[in-house]
């Protein structure tokens, strides 16, 4: 019975489209050959109906056509990379619900302080040639290059954490950075005066290229820019990102400068500016910093970090497998943007936390 009302479904939708049932069945299983009017017609004639394709006839042709591959590109997790295990626990929690309709993920990693490895890994992938493909687009120029290919390919892909800046793309789940930055600073409004110094810290061997880093840092500039124009703000970029070359660079520019009352650092890299602070006995400069690191969780309950801004990267990593099956398996529309809720957590609430 199923199987006939989907049937007179789709001819109802060709009816109304005036168009053939083989072009209502590519638009369905998103394949190609259908100009975007015409897909656009029928899109709205199906939510109009509220037109729900057969899911066992969807498995059962999911079935005779194999296996659906899934690539993750993803920085290599380390202790100095711990943040990306999350994203990573996503994709693992993602695939333990959805392997079961044949779809195997293939996991490809890369050094995020080597635009080399990146290199290397798009070419991989390419080779690879999957359905789907879920990536964090840490180098500009590398990421568009696959991009391309999947546009060329009919590859859906979906770009998780960090955005390009300028580009049109398919899917992006992750933060708003901008706001994110904005936000540090509006906490940091609220606890200090106005003639207090905030120094701006970026800690990363590539900041120039980082998107997510400046996008925060612009954000926390308008902030100043709104409401406390005559704010002195301090940057602090360094490149070297080991404990003794940050400990270094702080001291001397702590020689120099007098009356901060706070620090933000645009990374998941405060808990390096937290153990300094701690041995040099400055407990009372605001600290603020991002993601919900096993090291950032420590300082945050001794006190020394004040607030973390979090922004779920494991729902990240899930989200964005799940986008690639539902679109894959089930012919849903991929939103163009899903954006993350941005969470402030303190020692008073860490503990009901879930990245």
């Amino acid at each position: 019975m199923k199987k006939n009302q989907d049937k007179a479904g789709v001819k109802e939708i060709a009816r109304r489209a005036k168009v053939s049932i083989a072009t209502v069945d590519r638009v369905i299983h998103n394949r190609s050959g259908v100009s975007a009017k015409t897909k656009e017609k029928i899109n709205a004639i199906i939510r109009e109906m509220n037109y729900q394709p057969n899911v066992l006839a969807q498995r059962l042709a999911l079935a005779s056509r194999g296996l659906i591959r899934l690539a993750v590109l993803l920085p290599v997790i380390s202790e100095e990379t711990e943040f990306w295990q999350a994203p990573l626990d996503g994709v693992n929690k993602a695939e333990g619900e959805i392997r079961q309709y044949g779809i195997h993920i293939e996991r490809f990693f890369f050094d995020q302080n080597d635009q080399q490895s990146f290199a290397r890994q798009v070419k991989r992938i390419e080779q690879y040639k999957p359905e789907g493909l879920m990536f964090s687009p840490t180098f500009a120029d590398d990421s568009i290059q696959l991009i391309r290919f999947c546009e060329q390919e009919e590859i859906p892909y979906v770009l998780i954490n960090s955005d390009i800046p300028g580009f049109d793309r398919q899917c992006y789940i992750g933060p708003e950075l901008f706001h994110s930055g904005y936000l540090a600073a509006q906490l940091i409004h609220y606890c200090i005066a106005d003639d207090q110094k905030v120094l701006l810290v970026n800690i990363a061997q590539e900041i120039d290229s980082n998107h997510a880093i400046l996008r925060k840092e612009e954000g926390f500039r308008q902030y100043y820019k709104d409401y406390i124009p005559k704010g002195a703000i301090l940057p602090f970029n360094t490149t070297q990102t080991d404990y003794a070359s940050v400990a270094q660079k702080l001291e001397k520019l702590m020689r120099q400068e007098t009356g901060i009352g706070a620090i933000f650092v645009t990374n998941s890299r405060v808990s390096l500016v937290a153990s300094w602070l701690e041995k040099q006995g400055m407990k009372d400069i605001l600290l603020i910093g991002y993601d919900f690191l096993k090291d950032n969780v420590d300082w945050l309950k001794k006190g020394m970090i004040d607030f973390l801004i979090c922004e779920k990267p494991q729902e990240q990593g899930y989200r964005g497998v799940m986008t690639l099956f539902q679109n894959l398996v089930y012919s849903a529309t991929i939103e163009k943007e899903y954006l993350m809720p941005i969470d402030i957590i303190t020692k008073e609430n860490y503990l009901f936390y879930r990245n």
